[in-house]
């Protein structure tokens, strides 16, 4: 069984020492620089992990350059800032190496006071409820962390580059008819500024752009093959 951890990461030199040692023993850790300027790269690599470099600006566009550059039964997906503990993602595997889950989704749960501000909460809720009425999914975050075999995630076809690409990976998933399941996990304050949830304005513009991923129609049977 092999195991990748696909870590995007623009300026987050603060907290690779960190994220990087916190992830399992014999996972490997891909490092998706997008463009960062504090040498987070040359850090990343110096401590051991794969590095990838997307030039296109993105959230999506890092996690799927990291995808594509995986070749592992699994792959997690985790932040870079410290504000997850890579470590805990082998509770996540656990249920999709089982059988039990095709995608495990961590629930971020705040560990430290600030660690969540309240208009990054308000724009996790409302997408929450989109999700519930576009797919049926009880779903209570669409946070950053989780775990799917490699395979399968490619067969999504998933295409949104920006903000929208871990909600259009649930959706898509739903529509395959997966089995979605969240785990609890403390979150933590995280390392810098946030890109997109640091301001009102980023939280809302991050929320329009997932309205568009659940503004897609459901395919029809075989249609993504």
């Amino acid at each position: 069984m092999s195991v990748d951890v696909v870590l995007p990461c623009l300026d987050e030199a603060e907290a690779l020492p960190w994220v990087l040692a916190r992830v399992p023993e014999r996972w490997r850790a891909i490092v998706v620089d997008n463009g960062s300027t504090d040498g987070s790269a040359a850090l990343a690599r110096g401590l051991g992990a794969t590095v990838v470099h997307e030039s296109r600006r993105g959230f999506g566009a890092a996690c799927h350059a990291g995808l594509l550059a995986s070749d592992a039964d699994f792959v997690c997906f985790c932040d870079c800032d410290a504000s997850l503990d890579p470590g805990l993602l082998a509770g996540l595997l656990a249920s999709v190496r089982d059988g039990s889950a095709d995608l495990v989704l961590g629930r971020r749960r705040p560990a430290e006071r600030g660690a969540w501000p309240l208009h990054a909460r308000a724009g996790n809720l409302a997408l929450s409820r989109m999700v519930r009425r576009r797919t049926g999914l009880r779903l209570r975050d669409l946070g950053p962390m989780r775990v799917a075999r490699r395979d399968a995630l490619l067969s999504l076809g998933l295409t949104d580059r920006r903000s929208g690409y871990p909600l259009q990976m649930v959706v898509r998933a739903a529509d395959a008819g997966w089995r979605v399941r969240e785990v609890d996990v403390p979150y933590l304050r995280r390392s810098g500024r946030s890109k997109v949830t640091g301001t009102w304005r980023g939280t809302w513009q991050a929320v329009r752009d997932m309205r568009r991923v659940l503004d897609e129609a459901a395919p029809v049977a075989g249609e993504r093959g």
